[in-house]
């Protein structure tokens, strides 16, 4: 439906810019005189914020709903409620940019709203009134679903209420695992091939899918709600309808040959706001499926890999961005060949009879790349020179050990869009002390900046040097489906 006329009126977003320095808070901060977006105020979020209080911590929820190019804000103590008939504190913020909508991160200590943001829900909704003292609002959430109506009170704070029964999509959460991962490693012997099934690795990021009649939510690995990122996924191959499933597949953007394209799905990892449809439509991903979780209410997980791909491919999942990806039993030197051929990132080797395990990193399945990445942790930068003077340079990143200390592994300076080095400048947060451990070489602490270990990151290399570092890294681009405890020599 066409965008509502918006409203003249000042700066909305003023007291929102005058709490936060944009240097040191990894909140997005508009520059001032900038355009508000346009959308179809149809967006909505849920975060759920943890601040330290007293040698403890303080939670609330903050609902966010878009209105007039921003998100209208309300601070919500206690959580929205999920069943009719209780009215719950929710007390008006300041307005927030709807770049605000996929905020999930930490907020500096000494900051406005210092500690800890993730996203507890968001989807759409519509509304049904909006004025001074009523706003009633359906969500379509994973947590929230129905009609919602918020109300002020004579002090000026305000109350949430749900006015009907309507479930949210109950025990999404509890039915979604997260995904099997794979260990590095080499191809199976030859006398072990047979027991092995082969896929083609896919360079872009990890999404389980739950769907009934529609998909109820795509989850990223870490657990993240990364449905409103990618509303082409939203409508079902034939092969789904009237089926309620869960899924494991991996989102892709793909280049003008047909091959996955990392560098071109980073435009759409950190959006939710309402120029998404527009990029949805300039360059749609395609979720390629590999691995069925559950159908029509049958756990799945204990079946064999081979079982789970076969009942997969009967489905016949083909169409609406939705395709079942190819698996091979045995000859796994001719399917690592193929991929080498087609230039992909690799093989992905899974014991036939392996169960779903959910979370962990098993032997069971084998990734066999055939370009060297490594994920990797930003601990600080150095500043450019000539055409990136005054902003970053090189990126100074690390890799955690076994007891958790970040170790530094080198630094990078290729690879960088513009977009690219301006999103890094906004997304990291200074610190005043170095957080790699251990000492760093004089010439790379001389002008270093340091920041939070908190953004993971993707370089490609040449080589693991004897002294622990990178050999001629490239950076790929970021990896917000990771967290840094994640993160392990490949």
């Amino acid at each position: 439906m066409p965008a509502r006329p918006r409203a003249r009126r000042e700066d909305p977003l003023a007291e929102y810019r005058a709490k936060r320095d944009p240097r040191r808070t990894a909140e997005p901060v508009p520059p001032a005189g900038q355009p508000l977006p346009v959308g179809n105020d149809d967006t909505f979020v849920v975060q759920e914020h943890h601040t330290p209080r007293g040698g403890g911590e303080r939670v609330h929820w903050d609902l966010r709903l878009e209105r007039d190019g921003v998100l209208k804000s309300w601070a919500v103590p206690k959580g929205p409620p999920t069943t009719p008939g209780s009215n719950r504190l929710a007390v008006p913020t300041e307005d927030h940019p709807l770049e605000y909508a996929s905020f999930a991160g930490t907020i500096a200590a000494g900051e406005y709203g210092g500690g800890h943001v993730t996203i507890w829900d968001s989807g759409r909704y519509s509304t049904e009134k909006w004025d001074e003292r009523h706003v009633i609002v359906s969500f379509e959430g994973r947590r929230l679903a129905g009609r919602y109506a918020l109300f002020p009170l004579d002090d000026g704070a305000w109350n949430i209420r749900k006015l009907d029964a309507t479930p949210a999509p109950a025990d999404v959460e509890a039915r979604v695992p997260l995904p099997m991962l794979a260990t590095p490693g080499e191809l199976p012997p030859p006398a072990d091939d047979d027991r092995w099934g082969y896929e083609f690795k896919w360079d872009g990021v990890r999404a389980v899918a739950a769907v009934d009649g529609g998909v109820l939510g795509l989850t990223s690995r870490k657990g993240t709600d990364i449905t409103v990122r990618y509303p082409e996924v939203a409508r079902l191959p034939d092969g789904l309808l009237g089926h309620r499933a869960v899924v494991d597949g991996e989102i892709v953007a793909m280049d003008e040959r047909g091959r996955p394209d990392f560098g071109a799905l980073q435009n759409r990892m950190h959006r939710t706001g309402p120029e998404v449809r527009g990029l949805a439509a300039a360059r749609p991903v395609t979720f390629l499926v590999f691995d069925l979780l559950s159908l029509d209410g049958e756990d799945l997980l204990e079946r064999p890999y081979a079982e789970r791909r076969e009942r997969l491919d009967a489905l016949g999942l083909a169409g609406h961005r939705w395709v079942t990806t190819p698996w091979f039993r045995g000859g796994g030197e001719r399917v690592h060949a193929a991929s080498l051929e087609n230039e992909l990132e690799g093989i992905v080797a899974k014991k036939l009879d392996s169960p779903y395990r959910p979370g962990v990193r098993s032997p069971e399945w084998r990734k066999v790349k055939n370009v060297r990445v490594q994920s990797v942790v930003v601990g600080g930068w150095r500043p450019g020179q000539g055409r990136r003077a005054g902003g970053i340079g090189s990126l100074l990143f690390g890799v955690p050990d076994d007891e958790g200390r970040l170790i530094y592994a080198g630094h990078v300076g290729t690879g960088f869009s513009d977009q690219d080095l301006k999103d890094l400048q906004r997304m990291l947060t200074t610190r005043k002390t170095c957080p790699f451990d251990g000492d760093l070489p004089r010439d790379i602490t001389r002008d270093a900046h340091w920041v939070e270990p908190d953004l993971v990151g993707e370089v490609a290399y040449a080589v693991w040097t004897a002294e622990g570092r990178l050999r001629h890294p490239s950076w790929r681009g970021i990896r917000d489906d990771l967290e840094p405890d994640d993160v392990v020599v490949e």
